[in-house]
């Protein structure tokens, strides 16, 4: 039986800019966020990221920049222990009015189609904007948000979904999920 984890990438993972993260270089892991992933990984996890990407539309960087980004991240999961399994982007801008785009669900349907034989009910997404967690609920799966990234305005602004679990950061979250699944770790 997989259990899986789908997580954003910006503001959960890294650090989040309003000018867009457009390079390897500008990508900088949040404190803790990679352990987090290797504890997700060491506890039993497939560890999914589903982002939407829309610098590439904007053509602020390109996909070998995105490419590059998502190689770092994957190199210092590794390092530490733990594995990436897949990640979904959106390379669509908001006016694409595309299926793929957060808040609708099409990244995580994609992720779940992976997993026939897993209920949605299970699959914790972790996110840090309104978008995310309404993507999750569309998809089946229950939200995290993290106070990290655009966390905080996502609060101050209200309306999250009912049953959303408010957590501080990734390693929180992870935290969190390995408990409620009732993973024992090394």
């Amino acid at each position: 039986m997989f259990k899986l984890v789908i997580l954003d990438r910006d503001g959960v993972i890294n650090y989040d800019s309003d000018e867009y993260i457009k390079s390897a270089d500008e990508w900088r892991p949040l404190p803790g966020s990679i352990e987090a992933i290797a504890r997700l990984t060491k506890a039993g996890f497939d560890v999914c990221i589903a982002t939407n990407q829309s610098g590439l539309a904007r053509g602020y960087f390109d996909i070998d920049a995105l490419h590059e980004m998502h190689h770092k991240m994957i190199q210092l999961v590794e390092e530490q222990g733990g594995r990436i399994v897949k990640i979904e982007f959106c390379p669509h801008a908001p006016e694409d009015n595309c299926y793929c785009r957060k808040p609708k669900p099409g990244l995580y349907q994609h992720i779940l189609s992976c997993y026939p034989d897993i209920n949605s009910a299970h699959v914790f997404t972790v996110g840090d904007s309104l978008r995310d967690l309404e993507a999750s609920v569309a998809a089946g799966c229950p939200p995290i948000l993290v106070r990290t990234g655009k966390g905080e305005r996502t609060i101050a602004k209200g309306g999250l979904p009912e049953n959303t679990i408010i957590v501080d950061d990734l390693k929180a979250a992870a935290l969190h999920i390995i408990y409620e699944e009732n993973v024992p770790e090394d």
